[in-house]
């Protein structure tokens, strides 16, 4: 059987692929050299900056971006960039307190977004009237000003539709051939044969995109071990000394490794968790107090951090074609 489709397919059993998309409205509007009754040639870029400006004070859609930055740091944190960032890919282990925390996070928007529309009305008048003494200050009684920026803001019975919080999970899968109908018979057999071709041409894009994925995600981990170590370091260094949030750092970062280690990176988890086991059981006021068990602690975190750099600059090859054995399993069972 070809190995092909096997890579892929492993990728696919262990994780799915999300992508969230929230948006709301952002209250702004691009400001021209002619809503101030100017000519395009009177405005000296150089000394003034028109562009876009706000219709409402930041602090009113503080939140609901508060909230927005949130959902997508929460994915990024818990997922890799998939297919050149065309989604991410969240492992099987991640997925249940992701997508909990996504539908908290939205509970939470679609709160911030029936508070913006209650008070929707009186912060208009309120942006409105601000708008008026700021023309009158730098234009002069510049009415039409206001009267454009008044046209900017949405009606209040279109307002929930420029609102969505939305998660889509995605199933990983290869193009397949579909069959032609209603087609010539003529012409059946020449188009069967091209998507037959381009099918073809689409899974061995994926599968080699699914190698690299593969690669890039082990050595992604490495990295971020390696990078933890350092700033481990440095805290111990100028921070006066060990604290127990630093401990608690490395703690909670093993414990996403694990979670996010779909790729089966055996020799990394298993390091991080000798280093568990040998210096995070230890409590911090003990590293404080011996300078013996903090020196054990300081070459523990340079000697992991050594180790994680070597690896992530190591071929992978070796890793990816044991990943992909999971596929091929699965395959052999089904025969």
């Amino acid at each position: 059987m070809d190995s092909a489709p096997t890579l892929l397919d492993a990728v696919a059993r262990k994780g799915v692929l999300i992508s969230v998309h929230i948006r709301f409205w952002r209250a702004c509007r691009r400001l021209n050299p002619e809503d101030l009754g100017l000519r395009p040639d009177q405005i000296d870029p150089r000394l003034f900056s028109l562009g876009h400006k706000r219709l409402l004070p930041r602090d009113c859609l503080e939140r609901l971006a508060l909230i927005e930055g949130r959902a997508h740091a929460l994915v990024e944190e818990s997922s890799f960039p998939f297919l050149n960032g065309l989604a991410r890919y969240v492992p099987n282990a991640r997925l249940q307190d992701v997508t909990a925390r996504l539908q908290a996070l939205e509970q939470d928007f679609q709160a911030a977004r029936e508070d913006f529309i209650r008070r929707y009305g009186p912060l208009r008048e309120a942006a409105l009237s601000e708008w008026r003494k700021a023309s009158r200050a730098l234009l002069g009684d510049r009415e039409s000003l206001v009267s454009m920026v008044s046209t900017q803001f949405p009606r209040p019975e279109d307002l929930p539709r420029y609102f969505a919080f939305e998660t889509r999970l995605f199933t990983i899968q290869a193009p397949e051939l579909s069959t032609a109908r209603l087609i010539e018979a003529a012409d059946q057999q020449e188009i069967i044969a091209v998507r037959r071709k381009a099918a073809e041409q689409a899974r061995r894009d994926i599968e080699q995109s699914c190698r690299t994925f593969i690669a890039d995600c082990a050595a992604e981990l490495r990295s971020q071990t390696a990078k933890l170590c350092d700033e481990m370091l440095e805290t111990m260094r100028t921070g006066g000394g060990v604290h127990q949030r630093t401990l608690n750092r490395l703690v909670a970062f093993i414990d996403r490794f694990r979670d996010l280690n779909f790729v089966n990176d055996t020799e990394m988890e298993r390091r991080l968790q000798e280093v568990r086991d040998q210096f995070l059981g230890t409590p911090a006021a003990e590293y404080r107090d011996s300078t013996v068990a903090r020196h054990r602690l300081t070459q523990g975190l340079e000697a992991l951090r050594n180790e994680a750099r070597t690896l992530a600059a190591q071929d992978t090859t070796a890793l990816v074609e044991a990943f992909g054995q999971l596929g091929r399993r699965r395959f052999n069972l089904a025969a």
